[in-house]
């Protein structure tokens, strides 16, 4: 009876609970799921579930109100759901594990069946959601954020690998890489991999800064560089992913041809030299990270036991095959410094085996990083650390006094002292400071004592004996550590120490081209592997840069190609009529530019420089020619070369000059060519027959297109406001103007007898002036069918 009181739609609603539920026991009977029984999604909030729940508990399957025989069982089932769902720790725990108070045994099973499959092999609500509230716990103690990757993954990259999973809220395919993922984690951790995890809904700054825009994603972080893996998400891809991400030459593979060669080389790279020992054909990958880790202190090689080319490397020094061996070597090339060996090496053993070993026993000082390691500032009274540095040179007559200083290192090695050398040519700053000498690449070899109180550079030292390796300086040596240990006052110096010159800088070239080589590589990659919208930013770059070189390219190769392609200045009628003169304006061929050095190159016009700084000048090329004699020619170019210097950063601009005592009669030859070479010697002429004196002329020739400017000079003694000596070159070149002769005829002859006494370094007192109209296009131009021969 209850039944037919309820509404349509609530009735197909039953129907369709009570059919799931016959359904769900025919396969499993044990089984309960909480959400299928209320009928409510896994996103469902509490709100819906309590509504949902007093519909179905109060109003269908209450016995007092449903007489269905399955009613009582229903209403139990629904309360039990209800009570699951509602409290937030059994919600998330049956969510997480699907375990129920009834049903644990069976649910753990089934979870342990889910972490066997790779792929989705039943449906997914039967898999944990990734949400905030219910996220995996391994998850969470990996989760990363933005300032943390920035100020503690970034850097700990360059000791170490990371793998980075990228994940968000509902994301159904993430649930289908768990299984894997946790897996790798915990075999790459072990290893020394570092693992991280950023959730894209709360991180999102991280995923962009990180270039993840799709979740499920993984990446690599090494050396600041960010990798992504886009391979199917299975151990042993990953596992090769890692391996990948290290540098190729990380570890250098030994046999007996290149054994010795590898072993000599700890002089040159001031390092300890780490020798493996095992069967396996391919380089471990822990010993790779641990390599990788240790690459600034250690040289790592190694040796494939199952090699015939390295029997005689084993029997050498009498390696066990049965375990992996490692060895140290350091100054002594022919006997390890220490040994390690145990089947199953651990990452905590080779830690510790590297760190007791990162430095030789008397090493060089080759930059400040590794001063700061040996011989570290004084922190407290017991944790004293004394360096015991030997000044010397790296000539061949120094070489046994250096090795008798290692010999005695080797033997009297003590906790609070570390001793090595420096060369003094190469930390000569240093060098100065403590044998108090002005250059000590000149001095003898001198061994000194010294401690370091704080990092600004202050130290405490005491000169201890010239070194020459002798039975005499030893003792010496050894007596004074003897009363350093006793009385550390002996120190009696101090100084402010520089920092030391980075010795290895010079091979940053060879790191920049390594840097290269991964840097398209991995461009490559993204290109064979991203999707369109990670390759936007590579693809918008690309193109900018390629249109910006092609449009530089286009406008130099416009701009140089000829000056019949350039734009001609526009000039005021009122010039053109002062002018007078029927030639072309000259044109500017480009703005001047600062100057690129600190003088001025003026070539000298001779047989020899003659056909290619005029005859075969390059177009749109001006050749600025000073004219001058033996007796004016040092005065006249050291004032040239001040009035054209701001001007020596034009590229189009070259500068020479003609002795008249050589070519005579090149001048005149030259204007007698010129198309109006009446106007130009109109002066001369009104003084008379006497020859004219050209010395201060200078001439701006233009080889290409067969044309000159010219300037005259024009004595202006204290008349600083006199006509401008350009001015006077216009009006001599050009037609005089109206009045100009008639006007001033006293002024004008007054001026033809000056000539005469004309002081030389005042000649060129207008050339900058003359030079900046020449610049500006506004000077006249006079052409010449050819080039006259020099002679």
């Amino acid at each position: 009876m209850a039944g037919s009181n309820m509404n349509p739609p609530l009735a197909v609603m039953a129907v369709v609970v009570l059919s799931v539920l016959l359904a769900g026991t025919s396969h499993a009977a044990p089984e309960m799921d909480p959400y299928k029984i209320l009928g409510v999604t896994r996103s469902a909030s509490q709100a819906e579930i309590k509504k949902v729940y007093k519909r179905l508990a109060k109003e269908w399957w209450h016995p007092d109100k449903n007489k269905d025989p399955g009613a009582e069982d229903m209403f139990i089932k629904i309360t039990k759901s209800y009570e699951i769902l509602s409290s937030e720790d059994r919600r998330a725990n049956y969510d997480r594990y699907g375990q129920t108070d009834d049903t644990q045994a069976y649910s753990s099973s089934r979870y342990r069946h889910r972490q066997d499959n790779f792929y989705f092999d039943e449906s997914f609500f039967n898999f944990p959601f990734n949400t905030k509230n219910h996220r995996d716990f391994t998850d969470s103690k990996y989760t990363l954020h933005f300032s943390q990757y920035v100020s503690e993954v970034v850097p700990d990259s360059y000791r170490r690998p990371y793998l980075i999973k990228i994940t968000s809220d509902w994301c159904f395919s993430c649930i289908h890489i768990e299984p894997v993922w946790k897996e790798v984690v915990q075999e790459m951790e072990g290893l020394g991999v570092g693992i991280g995890v950023v959730d894209v809904g709360y991180e999102r700054r991280l995923a962009n800064h990180l270039g993840a825009h799709r979740t499920p994603s993984i990446l690599g972080v090494i050396s600041g560089k960010v990798t992504f893996f886009h391979y199917a998400v299975a151990k042993e891809h990953l596992r090769q992913f890692v391996e990948d991400l290290l540098p190729q030459r990380v570890v250098e593979r030994i046999t007996d041809k290149n054994e010795q060669q590898f072993l000599n080389s700890w002089h040159e790279l001031n390092k300890p030299h780490v020798l493996l020992f095992d069967q396996v054909p391919a380089v471990p990958l822990l010993f790779k990270l641990a390599a990788f880790a240790y690459k600034d202190y250690l040289q790592f090689g190694y040796v494939d036991q199952g090699l015939a080319e390295t029997a005689e490397l084993q029997k050498r020094f009498n390696i066990n095959t049965y375990a992996p061996t490692m060895l140290v070597f350091k100054e002594n090339t022919d006997k390890p410094a220490d040994i390690i060996q145990a089947k199953g090496m651990k990452k905590q053993i080779i830690d510790e085996f590297m760190s007791n070993n990162k430095f030789l026993l008397a090493p060089r000082l080759v930059n400040q990083k590794l001063f700061d390691e040996l011989c570290p500032v004084k922190q407290f009274h017991r944790r004293r650390k004394y360096c015991v540095l030997l000044m010397t040179t790296d000539e061949e007559t120094y070489s046994s006094g250096n090795q008798e200083f290692l010999s005695f290192a080797s033997t009297n090695t003590r906790d609070v002292v570390r001793f090595a050398y420096v060369y003094q040519r190469l930390q000569q700053p240093l060098c100065d400071i403590l044998m108090h000498s002005e250059d000590s690449s000149q001095s003898t070899p001198q061994v000194v004592i010294l401690e370091r109180r704080n990092t600004a550079g202050k130290a405490l030292f005491k000169p201890v004996t010239a070194w020459n390796g002798s039975e005499e300086d030893k003792l010496r040596l050894l007596e004074e550590l003897e009363r350093l240990q006793k009385d550390p006052s002996i120190l009696i110096h101090d100084a402010m120490l520089p920092e030391l010159n980075n010795e290895f800088a010079s091979m940053f070239v060879v790191r920049w081209i390594y840097a290269s080589y991964d840097y398209l590589s991995e461009v490559i990659d993204d290109i064979l592997h991203n999707n369109w919208r990670e390759m936007m930013p590579l693809l918008s770059l690309i193109f900018s840069a390629l249109f910006i070189l092609f449009g530089t390219v286009v406008i130099q190769a416009f701009s140089d190609s000829s000056e019949d392609k350039q734009m001609k200045p526009k000039v005021k009628d009122g010039t053109k009529a002062e002018n007078g003169s029927s030639g072309r304006l000259c044109v500017a061929i480009h703005f001047s530019r600062p100057p690129k050095k600190n003088f001025v190159e003026v070539t000298e016009l001779t047989n020899i420089t003659y056909i290619s700084n005029l005859v075969k000048l390059r177009p749109g090329h001006i050749n600025i020619v000073l004219v001058l004699t033996d007796a004016s020619k040092n005065i006249l170019l050291s004032k040239f070369a001040k009035e054209v210097y701001s001007f020596t950063g034009t590229q189009t601009l070259h500068f020479s000059f003609l002795n008249l005592d050589k070519h005579g009669e090149w001048m005149s030859t030259l204007l007698e060519y010129a198309q109006d070479a009446a106007q130009i010697d109109a002066d001369e002429d009104d003084s008379g027959s006497r020859k004219t004196d050209y010395t201060g002329f200078v001439l701006a020739l233009n080889g290409h297109k067969k044309y000159l400017c010219l300037f005259k000079p024009v004595y202006t003694g204290e008349d600083l406001d006199g006509k401008s000596s350009e001015d006077e070159a216009g009006m001599s070149v050009g037609k005089p103007r109206p009045g100009s002769r008639d006007g001033h005829p006293q002024r004008k002859s007054s001026r033809s007898r000056s000539t005469s006494t004309l002081q030389i370094h005042h000649k060129l007192d207008r050339l900058g002036l003359w030079m900046e109209r020449l610049m500006e296009g506004t000077l006249p131009r006079y052409y010449v069918p050819a080039w006259p021969g020099l002679d």
